[in-house]
């Protein structure tokens, strides 16, 4: 019999790719319909490993992706909200939760797809609630899931004709190393491991493979979905970059292990299928779950081991943004107001001083156009968001107390402070934002334009320091001096614009870079105006 290889290629093309994006279609609506604080999940309640290994499995079973829960992880590690031994609780538990889509696929209602797929597409398109297309998106995907696997099951059928595929499924199965390597590069190609599992369910359920083969394929998918996190690490911190490498030595420590006990292992996938009476895809999902369970198991008690490891084997100073407050005490707030208002003045200091860095690093990513000082200021502006929700829930609660006039006054000073910091942080954001639209739209600003925007950041990165620094030590004169730069980066706005209209003329600046330019400069005028409110605050004039 002559294969059409045109036919199978295609149909299975098209059905991993009908697969991968329903994986990802129905991800996407359960973290919708779940409400979108994945990252305040993993971050509230990961407060030690094995908390994070359980927060771990149901984030991941809330994304279908352990990729995305690892990536999350990566970043939340790299911001300090996550210590790395939790870090490496909660990659446990995203091995554990990706298990999960194996079984789904173990139901095999292919025959059913179509049918879902048209329930889904009906809530989408004809049901107005959010929450109800959220859900359709799901069912949609669900039933895309099933779609993807039928064309490529169909696919791969003809493959049983295939000689030399035969020769190399027994190949696999008498050398287990082939099955790791082979399930290692398909899971780094198609960077879905629920993709590699599925494909292996539809071959093994097709008699395409046998047992002993399909399990080291499992293994080596193990090891090809650690690439996500790698990449995701790449640039960012020391601690993100560990929390990496720690994924990589957990997935490739629990494949030797099991390689080792293959035979033994193989033996319990058989025992428990003939007990439960698995079908072929079922039986596949239970040697996933089991692997990973059990894998997690053995390794949970050397986290420790494993993150002193990944310490020295990635050596540097650990560098993080740390999202949390590190002054405010409730207790304060009833027992001594006064204790709690200075407490909370430390804390909007710290806030003016990440809104001075995040002004900094969006500077240098407007001269380098390097990635990572975008990254790093995305990260400053979300400390900042953060500290501005605990500050202000703080010195919401000390105004319910009974405190003097005196104490009021810089009551009010703080709360109006870390409004006007807040909007400095979302200032800085517009910049990276409108540096991100230069750069993807290759959009050149010219030497002059350029000058100009450096000496307007340089005044006005000055101005907010001065700003913060009178605040911390209620500097009158240092106050005033803020002032008169806000003047002087009001003046020079004006004078820039002019510039801009003047080169505009000559046409020596296209109208995009125009477009970029001014409102760079439009920002840094109201991060200055916000920076001269801190300043008045402490002179006594704002109001």
């Amino acid at each position: 019999m002559e294969l059409n290889w045109q036919e199978m290629i295609f149909q299975f093309l098209g059905g991993l790719g009908i697969f991968l994006f329903a994986i990802k279609y129905m991800g996407d609506g359960l973290q919708k319909a779940a409400g979108n604080r994945l990252r305040d999940i993993l971050d509230r309640f990961t407060t030690n490993p094995f908390m994070g290994v359980l927060v771990g499995i149901i984030v991941t079973v809330l994304i279908q992706s352990s990729s995305g829960t690892t990536v999350i992880t990566v970043g939340l590690v790299s911001a300090g909200f996550m210590t790395l031994r939790q870090a490496i609780g909660v990659i446990m538990g995203a091995n554990i939760g990706t298990t999960v889509t194996a079984f789904i696929i173990g139901l095999d209602v292919g025959a059913y797809a179509l049918p879902i797929m048209a329930i889904g597409a009906f809530l989408i398109f004809f049901i107005k609630k959010n929450q109800i297309k959220n859900i359709g998106e799901v069912v949609f995907g669900f039933g895309g899931l099933f779609l993807g696997l039928e064309l490529m099951s169909g696919g791969m059928k003809p493959l049983r004709e295939l000689q030399s595929f035969t020769d190399l499924t027994l190949s696999m199965s008498d050398h287990s190393i082939l099955g790791v390597v082979v399930g290692t590069i398909f899971t780094l190609i198609v960077q879905s491991s629920s993709a590699t599992v599925g494909i292996l369910q539809g071959l093994y359920a097709e008699n395409l493979i046998d047992l002993k083969a399909s399990l080291p394929i499992l293994f080596g998918d193990n090891i090809g979905t650690t690439i996500t996190a790698v990449l995701a690490s790449i640039g960012a911190s020391v601690a993100a970059r560990r929390a990496a490498a720690a994924h990589v030595l957990f997935n490739v420590i629990g494949s030797v292990v099991f390689i080792i006990l293959l035979v033994p292992f193989t033996a319990y996938v058989e025992w428990i299928s003939s007990v439960l009476a698995l079908e072929s895809k079922m039986q596949i999902a239970f040697a996933h779950g089991s692997f990973n369970v059990a894998n997690t198991v053995i390794q949970f008690p050397l986290i420790g081991a494993w993150a002193w490891l990944v310490t020295k084997l990635i050596p540097g100073e650990d560098v993080t943004i740390e999202y949390r407050p590190k002054h405010l005490d409730y207790h304060f707030i009833q027992q001594s107001p006064a204790v709690a208002i200075g407490q909370a003045k430390e804390e909007v200091i710290r806030m003016g001083d990440f809104s001075v860095q995040g002004l900094s690093v969006t500077y240098d990513y407007l001269k380098t156009g390097e990635k990572k000082h975008a990254e790093t200021g995305y990260q400053i502006e979300d400390a900042i968001n953060n500290l501005d929700r605990e500050i202000t829930n703080y010195l919401i609660q000390i105004s319910s107390v009974n405190i003097s006039p005196d104490e009021s006054a810089h009551h009010v000073t703080l709360m109006e402070t870390v409004r006007d910091i807040e909007r400095i942080g979302d200032h800085f954001e517009n910049i990276i934002e409108l540096i991100d639209y230069r750069d993807v739209n290759r959009v050149t600003l010219s030497e002059d334009a350029m000058n100009d925007l450096s000496e307007m950041f340089t005044l006005t990165i000055e101005t907010v320091q001065k700003a913060v620094q009178s605040l911390d030590t209620n500097d009158m004169d240092l106050a005033r001096t803020v002032t008169q730069k806000e003047d002087l980066i009001d003046k020079m706005e004006r004078k820039f614009r002019k510039n801009h209209i003047l080169r505009l003329n000559e046409r020596s600046c296209s109208p995009q870079a125009g477009m970029v330019f001014v409102d760079i400069v439009s920002n840094l005028e109201r991060i200055g105006d916000h920076a001269v409110n801190i300043a008045e605050a402490i002179l006594g004039k704002r109001g």
